[in-house]
Protein backbone atom coordinates (compact mmCIF):
# COMPACT_ATOMS: atom_id res chain seq x y z
CA UNK A 1 0.00 0.00 0.00
CA UNK A 2 2.63 2.58 1.07
CA UNK A 3 6.36 2.21 0.54
CA UNK A 4 9.19 4.66 1.34
CA UNK A 5 12.46 3.81 -0.38
CA UNK A 6 15.47 5.68 1.03
CA UNK A 7 13.49 8.92 1.17
CA UNK A 8 15.29 12.16 2.11
CA UNK A 9 13.52 15.51 2.33
CA UNK A 10 15.30 18.84 2.67
CA UNK A 11 13.45 22.12 3.08
CA UNK A 12 14.89 25.38 1.85
CA UNK A 13 16.71 27.38 4.51
CA UNK A 14 17.38 24.44 6.84
CA UNK A 15 20.69 22.68 7.34
CA UNK A 16 19.30 19.42 8.71
CA UNK A 17 16.96 17.33 6.53
CA UNK A 18 13.40 16.75 7.73
CA UNK A 19 13.68 13.09 6.62
CA UNK A 20 16.98 11.28 6.25
CA UNK A 21 17.12 7.98 4.39
CA UNK A 22 13.70 6.76 5.58
CA UNK A 23 12.77 3.27 4.44
CA UNK A 24 9.60 1.37 5.47
CA UNK A 25 6.50 -0.31 4.02
CA UNK A 26 2.87 -0.36 5.22
CA UNK A 27 0.80 -3.36 4.17
CA UNK A 28 -2.87 -3.41 3.30
CA UNK A 29 -5.19 -3.35 6.32
CA UNK A 30 -2.50 -2.34 8.83
CA UNK A 31 -2.92 0.19 11.62
CA UNK A 32 0.39 2.06 11.98
CA UNK A 33 1.34 4.68 14.57
CA UNK A 34 3.97 7.27 13.67
CA UNK A 35 5.43 8.51 16.94
CA UNK A 36 8.19 10.91 17.92
CA UNK A 37 8.81 14.40 19.19
CA UNK A 38 7.68 17.49 17.34
CA UNK A 39 9.89 18.08 14.32
CA UNK A 40 10.88 14.43 13.98
CA UNK A 41 9.31 14.12 10.49
CA UNK A 42 5.88 12.54 11.10
CA UNK A 43 3.87 15.19 9.25
CA UNK A 44 6.38 15.22 6.40
CA UNK A 45 5.72 11.52 5.86
CA UNK A 46 1.95 12.08 5.70
CA UNK A 47 2.28 15.02 3.28
CA UNK A 48 4.39 12.89 0.94
CA UNK A 49 1.73 10.16 0.94
CA UNK A 50 -0.82 12.83 -0.07
CA UNK A 51 1.56 14.16 -2.71
CA UNK A 52 1.62 17.57 -1.05
CA UNK A 53 5.41 17.27 -0.88
CA UNK A 54 7.91 15.48 -3.06
CA UNK A 55 11.07 13.81 -1.76
CA UNK A 56 14.47 15.33 -2.40
CA UNK A 57 15.96 11.87 -2.79
CA UNK A 58 14.43 8.39 -3.00
CA UNK A 59 10.88 7.59 -3.97
CA UNK A 60 7.42 7.13 -2.45
CA UNK A 61 5.06 4.48 -3.83
CA UNK A 62 1.37 4.62 -2.82
CA UNK A 63 -1.27 2.19 -4.14
CA UNK A 64 1.25 0.90 -6.66
CA UNK A 65 2.04 4.35 -8.10
CA UNK A 66 5.40 6.10 -8.00
CA UNK A 67 4.44 9.60 -6.93
CA UNK A 68 7.46 11.09 -8.68
CA UNK A 69 5.94 10.23 -12.05
CA UNK A 70 2.43 11.42 -11.10
CA UNK A 71 1.52 14.59 -12.96
CA UNK A 72 -0.14 17.51 -11.18
CA UNK A 73 -3.26 17.03 -13.31
CA UNK A 74 -3.79 13.53 -11.95
CA UNK A 75 -3.17 14.39 -8.26
CA UNK A 76 -6.88 15.17 -7.49
CA UNK A 77 -7.94 11.82 -8.92
CA UNK A 78 -5.23 10.06 -6.93
CA UNK A 79 -6.38 11.69 -3.67
CA UNK A 80 -9.87 10.29 -4.04
CA UNK A 81 -8.48 6.97 -2.82
CA UNK A 82 -6.92 8.55 0.29
CA UNK A 83 -8.80 10.08 3.19
CA UNK A 84 -7.17 12.62 5.52
CA UNK A 85 -8.12 13.77 9.03
CA UNK A 86 -6.35 16.71 10.64
CA UNK A 87 -6.09 18.18 14.11
CA UNK A 88 -7.96 21.39 13.23
CA UNK A 89 -10.97 19.63 11.59
CA UNK A 90 -11.03 22.02 8.55
CA UNK A 91 -14.81 22.10 8.25
CA UNK A 92 -16.74 24.61 6.15
CA UNK A 93 -18.37 26.91 8.76
CA UNK A 94 -21.30 28.01 6.59
CA UNK A 95 -22.42 24.51 5.66
CA UNK A 96 -24.36 21.94 7.67
CA UNK A 97 -23.03 18.54 8.70
CA UNK A 98 -24.71 16.91 5.71
CA UNK A 99 -23.34 19.52 3.31
CA UNK A 100 -19.79 19.23 4.69
CA UNK A 101 -19.77 15.48 4.12
CA UNK A 102 -21.54 15.69 0.78
CA UNK A 103 -19.15 18.35 -0.50
CA UNK A 104 -16.49 15.74 -1.24
CA UNK A 105 -18.89 13.72 -3.34
CA UNK A 106 -20.12 16.81 -5.17
CA UNK A 107 -16.57 17.73 -6.17
CA UNK A 108 -15.96 14.25 -7.56
CA UNK A 109 -19.16 14.47 -9.63
CA UNK A 110 -21.29 11.90 -7.80
CA UNK A 111 -24.98 11.78 -8.56
CA UNK A 112 -27.60 13.33 -6.30
CA UNK A 113 -29.17 9.98 -5.50
CA UNK A 114 -25.80 8.48 -4.55
CA UNK A 115 -25.12 11.42 -2.22
CA UNK A 116 -28.53 11.14 -0.56
CA UNK A 117 -27.89 7.46 0.12
CA UNK A 118 -24.20 7.48 1.10
CA UNK A 119 -23.97 10.50 3.43
CA UNK A 120 -26.53 9.23 6.02
CA UNK A 121 -24.77 5.85 6.05
CA UNK A 122 -21.39 7.42 6.80
CA UNK A 123 -22.87 9.73 9.46
CA UNK A 124 -24.46 6.72 11.15
CA UNK A 125 -21.07 4.97 11.05
CA UNK A 126 -19.38 7.80 12.97
CA UNK A 127 -22.31 8.25 15.40
CA UNK A 128 -23.81 11.49 14.01
CA UNK A 129 -27.16 10.25 12.74
CA UNK A 130 -29.88 12.81 13.48
CA UNK A 131 -27.48 15.79 13.38
CA UNK A 132 -27.39 16.33 9.61
CA UNK A 133 -28.81 19.87 9.75
CA UNK A 134 -26.53 21.29 12.42
CA UNK A 135 -23.76 23.78 11.69
CA UNK A 136 -20.18 23.14 12.89
CA UNK A 137 -20.37 25.76 15.66
CA UNK A 138 -23.38 23.92 17.10
CA UNK A 139 -21.29 20.77 17.66
CA UNK A 140 -18.75 19.83 20.28
CA UNK A 141 -15.10 19.28 19.42
CA UNK A 142 -15.52 15.52 19.31
CA UNK A 143 -18.55 15.80 17.05
CA UNK A 144 -16.68 18.12 14.68
CA UNK A 145 -13.87 15.59 14.47
CA UNK A 146 -16.41 12.90 13.67
CA UNK A 147 -17.69 15.06 10.81
CA UNK A 148 -14.13 15.34 9.50
CA UNK A 149 -13.72 11.56 9.70
CA UNK A 150 -17.04 11.05 7.91
CA UNK A 151 -15.94 13.42 5.16
CA UNK A 152 -12.69 11.45 4.80
CA UNK A 153 -14.58 8.12 4.61
CA UNK A 154 -17.42 9.10 2.31
CA UNK A 155 -15.36 8.19 -0.79
CA UNK A 156 -14.56 4.81 0.78
CA UNK A 157 -10.80 5.33 0.56
CA UNK A 158 -8.27 2.54 0.79
CA UNK A 159 -5.94 4.56 3.03
CA UNK A 160 -6.89 6.88 5.90
CA UNK A 161 -4.24 9.33 7.15
CA UNK A 162 -4.77 10.90 10.59
CA UNK A 163 -2.49 13.71 11.75
CA UNK A 164 -3.00 14.18 15.52
CA UNK A 165 -6.78 13.59 15.31
CA UNK A 166 -7.18 13.74 19.12
CA UNK A 167 -4.91 16.72 19.74
CA UNK A 168 -7.78 19.18 20.42
CA UNK A 169 -10.08 16.79 22.26
CA UNK A 170 -10.60 15.85 25.90
CA UNK A 171 -9.53 12.37 27.05
CA UNK A 172 -13.03 10.89 27.00
CA UNK A 173 -13.75 12.09 23.47
CA UNK A 174 -10.30 10.96 22.33
CA UNK A 175 -11.13 7.41 23.39
CA UNK A 176 -14.30 7.51 21.26
CA UNK A 177 -12.34 8.73 18.23
CA UNK A 178 -9.72 5.99 18.66
CA UNK A 179 -12.44 3.35 18.91
CA UNK A 180 -13.99 4.74 15.72
CA UNK A 181 -10.64 4.55 13.89
CA UNK A 182 -10.20 0.97 15.11
CA UNK A 183 -13.62 0.05 13.68
CA UNK A 184 -12.74 1.67 10.37
CA UNK A 185 -9.49 -0.30 10.28
CA UNK A 186 -11.44 -3.46 11.09
CA UNK A 187 -13.45 -2.85 7.90
CA UNK A 188 -10.29 -3.18 5.79
CA UNK A 189 -9.10 0.43 5.56
CA UNK A 190 -5.38 1.01 6.09
CA UNK A 191 -4.85 3.61 8.83
CA UNK A 192 -1.63 5.60 9.34
CA UNK A 193 -1.81 7.89 12.38
CA UNK A 194 0.72 10.40 13.69
CA UNK A 195 0.19 10.97 17.41
CA UNK A 196 1.65 11.96 20.77
CA UNK A 197 -0.94 10.00 22.76
CA UNK A 198 1.30 7.45 24.50
CA UNK A 199 -1.61 5.84 26.37
CA UNK A 200 -3.49 4.88 23.21
CA UNK A 201 -0.36 3.52 21.55
CA UNK A 202 0.51 1.39 24.57
CA UNK A 203 -3.04 0.09 24.94
CA UNK A 204 -3.77 -0.78 21.31
CA UNK A 205 -0.44 -2.59 20.68
CA UNK A 206 -0.34 -1.96 16.94
CA UNK A 207 2.64 -1.38 14.71
CA UNK A 208 4.78 1.54 15.84
CA UNK A 209 7.31 3.45 13.72
CA UNK A 210 9.35 5.88 15.81
CA UNK A 211 11.12 8.82 14.18
CA UNK A 212 13.87 10.91 15.71
CA UNK A 213 15.44 13.87 13.89
CA UNK A 214 14.11 12.54 10.59
CA UNK A 215 15.41 9.01 11.00
CA UNK A 216 13.65 5.76 11.89
CA UNK A 217 14.96 4.49 15.23
CA UNK A 218 12.36 1.77 15.87
CA UNK A 219 9.84 -0.29 13.89
CA UNK A 220 7.81 -2.75 16.01
CA UNK A 221 4.89 -4.87 14.91
CA UNK A 222 3.22 -4.94 18.34
CA UNK A 223 4.89 -2.17 20.27
CA UNK A 224 4.19 0.68 22.62
CA UNK A 225 4.96 4.37 22.49
CA UNK A 226 8.44 3.89 23.93
CA UNK A 227 10.36 6.75 25.53
CA UNK A 228 7.96 9.31 27.02
CA UNK A 229 10.61 11.57 28.57
CA UNK A 230 10.10 14.13 25.82
CA UNK A 231 6.36 14.45 26.48
CA UNK A 232 5.13 17.31 28.70
CA UNK A 233 4.13 16.30 32.20
CA UNK A 234 1.26 17.71 34.25
CA UNK A 235 2.79 16.66 37.59
CA UNK A 236 3.28 19.63 39.98
CA UNK A 237 6.83 20.82 40.42
CA UNK A 238 8.55 20.51 43.76
CA UNK A 239 8.49 23.51 46.08
CA UNK A 240 11.63 25.58 45.57
CA UNK A 241 13.31 27.68 48.24
CA UNK A 242 14.37 26.70 51.74
CA UNK A 243 12.47 29.60 53.30
CA UNK A 244 9.14 28.51 51.81
CA UNK A 245 9.66 24.92 52.91
CA UNK A 246 10.65 25.96 56.45
CA UNK A 247 7.65 28.27 56.80
CA UNK A 248 5.24 25.59 55.63
CA UNK A 249 6.79 23.04 57.99
CA UNK A 250 6.54 25.42 60.96
CA UNK A 251 2.88 26.18 60.28
CA UNK A 252 2.01 22.51 60.03
CA UNK A 253 3.91 21.75 63.26
CA UNK A 254 2.07 24.51 65.16
CA UNK A 255 -1.30 23.28 63.91
CA UNK A 256 -0.50 19.70 64.89
CA UNK A 257 0.64 20.57 68.43
CA UNK A 258 -2.34 22.88 68.97
CA UNK A 259 -4.70 20.11 67.92
CA UNK A 260 -2.96 17.69 70.28
CA UNK A 261 -3.28 20.17 73.17
CA UNK A 262 -6.97 20.69 72.45
CA UNK A 263 -7.56 16.94 72.54
CA UNK A 264 -5.72 16.73 75.88
CA UNK A 265 -8.01 19.40 77.39
CA UNK A 266 -5.27 22.07 77.64
CA UNK A 267 -5.38 25.68 76.55
CA UNK A 268 -3.80 25.74 73.05
CA UNK A 269 -2.51 29.31 73.64
CA UNK A 270 -0.33 28.16 76.56
CA UNK A 271 1.20 25.11 74.90
CA UNK A 272 4.29 26.88 73.61
CA UNK A 273 5.31 28.71 76.84
CA UNK A 274 8.27 26.42 77.39
CA UNK A 275 9.29 26.13 73.73
CA UNK A 276 8.95 29.72 72.50
CA UNK A 277 9.74 32.92 74.36
CA UNK A 278 7.42 34.84 72.06
CA UNK A 279 4.38 32.85 73.18
CA UNK A 280 4.65 33.84 76.89
CA UNK A 281 3.86 37.56 76.46
CA UNK A 282 0.93 36.64 74.29
CA UNK A 283 -0.44 34.26 76.90
CA UNK A 284 0.12 36.86 79.65
CA UNK A 285 -1.69 39.50 77.68
CA UNK A 286 -4.63 37.19 77.08
CA UNK A 287 -4.76 36.30 80.81
CA UNK A 288 -4.67 39.98 81.78
CA UNK A 289 -7.41 40.83 79.31
CA UNK A 290 -9.53 37.98 80.64
CA UNK A 291 -9.08 39.09 84.26
CA UNK A 292 -9.82 42.70 83.41
CA UNK A 293 -13.01 41.73 81.58
CA UNK A 294 -14.27 39.64 84.46
CA UNK A 295 -13.50 42.37 86.99
CA UNK A 296 -15.16 45.10 84.90
CA UNK A 297 -18.32 43.05 84.64
CA UNK A 298 -18.49 42.67 88.44
CA UNK A 299 -20.70 45.48 89.83
CA UNK A 300 -19.11 45.12 93.30
CA UNK A 301 -15.71 46.02 91.91
CA UNK A 302 -16.87 49.46 90.89
CA UNK A 303 -15.68 49.05 87.30
CA UNK A 304 -11.96 49.34 88.22
CA UNK A 305 -9.31 47.21 86.51
CA UNK A 306 -7.56 44.77 88.83
CA UNK A 307 -4.55 43.05 87.11
CA UNK A 308 -1.57 45.18 88.16
CA UNK A 309 1.02 42.44 87.73
CA UNK A 310 0.15 41.98 84.05
CA UNK A 311 1.71 45.24 82.69
CA UNK A 312 5.18 44.07 83.74
CA UNK A 313 4.88 40.98 81.55
CA UNK A 314 2.37 41.78 78.83
CA UNK A 315 2.11 44.56 76.33
CA UNK A 316 -0.26 47.30 77.55
CA UNK A 317 -3.44 47.35 75.57
CA UNK A 318 -4.57 50.75 74.28
CA UNK A 319 -8.00 50.47 75.91
CA UNK A 320 -6.52 50.21 79.47
CA UNK A 321 -5.08 53.76 79.52
CA UNK A 322 -8.40 55.62 80.17
CA UNK A 323 -9.08 53.32 83.14
CA UNK A 324 -5.67 53.77 84.83
CA UNK A 325 -4.90 57.43 84.22
CA UNK A 326 -7.79 59.92 84.05
CA UNK A 327 -7.04 62.53 81.35
CA UNK A 328 -6.24 66.02 82.76
CA UNK A 329 -8.75 67.61 80.37
CA UNK A 330 -10.05 70.32 82.78
CA UNK A 331 -6.51 71.62 83.39
CA UNK A 332 -5.61 71.78 79.69
CA UNK A 333 -8.67 73.65 78.42
CA UNK A 334 -8.83 77.48 78.93
CA UNK A 335 -11.05 78.85 81.63
CA UNK A 336 -14.31 80.27 80.35
CA UNK A 337 -14.12 83.42 82.52
CA UNK A 338 -11.87 84.71 85.34
CA UNK A 339 -13.49 83.99 88.69
CA UNK A 340 -12.09 84.54 92.19
CA UNK A 341 -10.67 81.35 93.53
CA UNK A 342 -11.17 80.32 97.11
CA UNK A 343 -9.55 77.78 99.31
CA UNK A 344 -12.85 76.04 99.88
CA UNK A 345 -13.33 75.48 96.16
CA UNK A 346 -10.22 73.78 94.85
CA UNK A 347 -9.70 73.55 91.08
CA UNK A 348 -10.70 70.35 89.42
CA UNK A 349 -7.54 70.47 87.27
CA UNK A 350 -5.28 69.99 90.26
CA UNK A 351 -7.10 66.85 91.33
CA UNK A 352 -5.44 64.39 88.94
CA UNK A 353 -1.93 65.35 90.15
CA UNK A 354 -2.62 64.57 93.83
CA UNK A 355 -5.66 62.33 93.55
CA UNK A 356 -5.67 59.48 96.02
CA UNK A 357 -7.62 56.31 95.40
CA UNK A 358 -11.11 56.31 96.79
CA UNK A 359 -12.06 53.65 99.33
CA UNK A 360 -12.64 50.39 97.52
CA UNK A 361 -14.71 47.43 98.53
CA UNK A 362 -13.11 44.36 99.99
CA UNK A 363 -12.78 42.84 96.52
CA UNK A 364 -10.26 45.50 95.39
CA UNK A 365 -6.80 43.90 95.55
CA UNK A 366 -4.47 46.90 95.12
CA UNK A 367 -4.90 50.65 94.52
CA UNK A 368 -3.53 52.34 91.44
CA UNK A 369 0.06 53.55 92.12
CA UNK A 370 0.29 57.32 92.39
CA UNK A 371 3.75 57.26 90.88
CA UNK A 372 2.28 56.17 87.53
CA UNK A 373 0.17 59.36 87.28
CA UNK A 374 2.07 62.18 85.53
CA UNK A 375 2.60 65.46 87.42
CA UNK A 376 0.93 68.56 86.00
CA UNK A 377 2.88 71.83 86.22
CA UNK A 378 0.21 74.49 86.78
CA UNK A 379 2.68 77.32 86.43
CA UNK A 380 3.51 76.26 82.88
CA UNK A 381 -0.17 76.07 82.07
CA UNK A 382 -0.73 79.64 83.29
CA UNK A 383 -3.42 78.72 85.82
CA UNK A 384 -1.56 79.02 89.13
CA UNK A 385 -2.48 82.66 89.68
CA UNK A 386 -6.12 82.04 88.72
CA UNK A 387 -6.50 79.15 91.17
CA UNK A 388 -4.82 80.87 94.09
CA UNK A 389 -1.80 78.53 94.08
CA UNK A 390 0.85 81.13 93.19
CA UNK A 391 2.56 80.78 96.59
CA UNK A 392 4.21 77.56 95.43
CA UNK A 393 3.81 75.62 98.70
CA UNK A 394 3.48 71.83 98.53
CA UNK A 395 0.14 71.69 100.23
CA UNK A 396 -1.90 68.74 99.00
CA UNK A 397 -5.28 69.32 97.48
CA UNK A 398 -7.97 66.99 98.72
CA UNK A 399 -10.17 64.93 96.46
CA UNK A 400 -13.09 66.66 94.88
CA UNK A 401 -16.69 65.55 95.30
Amino acid sequence: MIRFENVTKRYRGTSRPALNNVDFEVLRGEFVFLVGASGSGKSSCLRMVLREESPSDGRVVVLGRDLRTLSNRKVPYFRRHIGAVFQDFRLLPGKTVFQNVAFTLQVTGSSRGYIQQTVPEVLALVGLDGKEKRLPHELSGGEQQRVAIARALVNRPQVLLADEPTGNLDPGTSVDIMQLLARINGGGTTVVMATHEAGFVDQMQRRVIELRHGEIVRDERHGGYGDTSGLPSLAPEQERGAAAVAALTAVLEVQREAAAAAEAGLDPTLVFDEESTDAAPTAGAEAAASARTSHDSDPAAGGASAPDAAPAEAEPAPQTEPERVPPPAPAAQPAPAPQPASADDPAPAAAPARQTPAPKPATQTQPIPVADIPEVDLAELGLADRLGLETGDDEEVGPTS
